[in-house]
């Protein structure tokens, strides 16, 4: 018995420390994570305009936020896409983490 209540709290502890449900990042951290990363680039010429979307997460019990291309588009009035990156951020990977997408172009 004692062997299945030890078994339960390591697999738990796995899965929760696991930021398995936050988004893309091309280097996690175990405490903390800050990375962005680039993911399309396309032939439009810069037209000096940006738009970020962002979704958060709080302990994978609470998650909102529209981190679509399309709404960062609309936040940035823009038309035509340059490129897209990703950004990642969170801590301890369950307690706190945010997506966002951030759009450049015309």
């Amino acid at each position: 018995m004692r062997k299945l209540l030890v078994l339960s709290i390591f697999s738990a502890a796995a899965i929760l420390f696991s930021a398995c449900a936050v988004g893309p990042t091309p280097q996690p951290g175990l405490l903390y994570t800050d990375v962005k990363s680039p993911f399309h680039v396309t032939d439009v010429a810069d037209g000096g305009k940006s738009g970020k979307a962002c979704a958060t997460s709080i302990l994978y019990l609470w998650s909102t936020g529209d981190a679509s291309i399309k709404q960062a588009m609309k936040s940035g009035g823009i038309t035509q896409v340059t490129s897209v990156d990703y950004s990642t951020k969170w801590y301890l990977g369950f307690v706190w983490s945010e997506f966002c997408t951030e759009v450049t172009g015309k």
